[in-house]
């Protein structure tokens, strides 16, 4: 059976990789989505092990310290991990999976699994991803001002990355986005057999 591939699909806070990402697995219903773990309490509407498994400090320093996490990264003041429980099973299945991680992970990755795709979703301007942020309404002024500042430094990475998708228009991205997806793991467009009904 063949290997499933990993994408990590990265980008500075407020660059639409999540909206992105929710519209390539609508067009690809195979791509399966690895849940991160997160310190940071739940946003209105989240749900535990559907957007993150929510951890305490306390959990998040065991499974980091067994090694039972693919990467992890503190941003904005809380931690963010990748269970390999959530990936390597699904690839040793012959399931691809993508991943949405912040930069600090996505290198950890790169030195922990060198063959997954690495794809950097890029603002057209620093300009939008400020209004982004702030349209978005779930931050406070303060932590908008410190996202951007971390997406500063995020942005001087993207030439580290073997792909860059600038998110100027939604749907171009999202073509852009597929495409790549499609000529790397055509068997994510079809749910595995298993899955279905």
């Amino acid at each position: 059976m063949p290997t499933g591939r990993l994408f990590v699909i990265t980008g500075p806070s407020g660059v639409g990789k999540g909206t992105l990402i929710r519209r390539l697995r609508e067009r690809m219903p195979g791509l399966e989505l690895s849940v991160s773990a997160t310190t940071r309490p739940p946003r209105p509407g989240e749900v535990n092990g559907v957007d993150y498994h929510f951890t305490s400090d306390e959990e998040f320093d065991r499974l980091a310290r067994e090694g039972r996490l693919l990467e992890h990264a503190t941003y904005s003041g809380h931690r963010y991990g990748t269970p390999r429980s959530e990936v390597e099973p699904r690839l040793a299945e012959g399931r691809s999976v993508v991943l949405e991680i912040e930069v600090q992970g996505a290198r950890q990755v790169r030195q922990a699994m060198p063959e997954a795709i690495q794809v950097f979703i890029a603002p057209p301007s620093p300009e939008a991803l400020r209004e982004r942020l702030q349209g978005r309404g779930t931050d406070r002024p303060e932590e908008i001002e410190r996202r951007l500042a971390v997406a500063e430094e995020e942005l001087a990475a993207r030439r580290e990355f073997g792909h860059v998708v600038v998110n100027d228009e939604l749907d171009r991205a999202t073509d852009e986005l597929v495409e790549l997806v499609r000529e790397i793991a055509p068997d994510a467009d079809v749910v595995p057999e298993a899955d279905r009904g």
